[in-house]
C-alpha cells in the first residue's frame, strides 16, 4: 500500500515524513476503525467490532496498537466554545522579530489556553494562531500584552471570524470505505 522508507526532499534537504511512515503499516480495517472513532469516539468495543466484522477484543487490540504507534494521539470532548464563554474566534498571523525568539515563543504559546492551534507557516509570516476569546477586549489583551509586550512579537495581522460554516477534527482517511460503500 505505502512504501516503507518514504523521504521528502525540499530544496535539497532530506526530511522524513512521519505521517506516511505511521500509516504505511495501517491496513483497511485500521482505516475503517479510525473513520468510525473520529465520528464516534465513545463507540464501544462491541460497536467497533461489529463495524469491522471482528470480535470486540480484536477491535480493542487494533485500537490499542493504533494508540501505541501514535496514530491515535488521544480522546477529548468537543466543547462548544460559545457555550463556555469564548464566542470570538480569530486567526492571528505572527511575525517574530528574530528567529532566536522561536523557542521562547513556542513555550509561551503552549501554555496559553486561548490559543487552540499554532502552525509554523511558509510566506511572509512565521506562525498562524487560531485563538478563542471572550470578546474583542480579551483579544486586544492577548495581542497587545501577551504577544507583543511579553513575547516581543514584531507584527501581527488578525482576522476575526464572523461565522463558521464548517469546523472539524476529522482527518481524511484514504481507503476507509470500499467503493460503493457509504
Amino acid at each position: 500500500m505505502f512504501e516503507k522508507n518514504v523521504v521528502l526532499s525540499i530544496e535539497g534537504e532530506m526530511m522524513s515524513t512521519p505521517t506516511i511512515s505511521m500509516v504505511k503499516a495501517a491496513d483497511f480495517l485500521d482505516m475503517k476503525a479510525l473513520s468510525l472513532l473520529m465520528s464516534n469516539g465513545r463507540a464501544s468495543w462491541a460497536e467497533l467490532g461489529q463495524h469491522l466484522r471482528l470480535s470486540a477484543p480484536s477491535a480493542a487490540d487494533r485500537v490499542h496498537k493504533l494508540e501505541e504507534r501514535g496514530i491515535i494521539r488521544g480522546y477529548a470532548a468537543l466543547v462548544d466554545p460559545a457555550a463556555v464563554g469564548y464566542s470570538l474566534t480569530a486567526y492571528i498571523a505572527v511575525s517574530l522579530g528574530s528567529h532566536r525568539q522561536r523557542a521562547a515563543f513556542l513555550r509561551a504559546i503552549a501554555n496559553m489556553d486561548q490559543v487552540s492551534e499554532c502552525h509554523h507557516v511558509a510566506g511572509e509570516d512565521d506562525y498562524l494562531l487560531k485563538v478563542r476569546c471572550r470578546g474583542t477586549q480579551d483579544l486586544d489583551h492577548l495581542l497587545a500584552r501577551e504577544l507583543k509586550e511579553k513575547l516581543g512579537v514584531a507584527r501581527t495581522r488578525t482576522t476575526i471570524v464572523l461565522s463558521t460554516a464548517k469546523e472539524s477534527v476529522r482527518v481524511p482517511i484514504a481507503g476507509a470505505k470500499k467503493s460503493g460503500e457509504k
